[in-house]
């Protein structure tokens, strides 16, 4: 994930106190101010909600159809080149 040392967003929320301290005390342990935890935590929970969407998982048969599609030559291969070519939703 790319970073920049100028911040150009503001992130606000509401939190219990003891969410706070649990946060500060996670924070302390790895050695980090509290809004970079967060952030990190925050980003790290995001790609990994976008990477369930990438990736699935068959039984045998289904998986054999699968490749069977896969074997195939390509209709389109434009939308192909397209799709590959475009960037992962956290590194936008």
């Amino acid at each position: 994930m790319a970073t920049s040392s100028i911040r150009e967003v503001t992130i606000n929320l509401r939190a219990h106190a003891s969410q706070k301290d649990l946060i500060d005390r996670a924070a302390e342990v790895q050695g980090k101010k509290r809004t970079e935890f967060m952030l990190e935590a925050a980003c790290e929970k995001a790609e990994q909600v976008l990477l369930d969407k990438t990736f699935f998982a068959l039984d045998e048969g289904r998986f054999k159809q699968f490749a069977e599609i896969l074997d195939k030559p390509l209709a389109n291969r434009e939308r192909l080149v397209k799709l590959l070519s475009t960037r992962a939703p956290w590194d936008r």
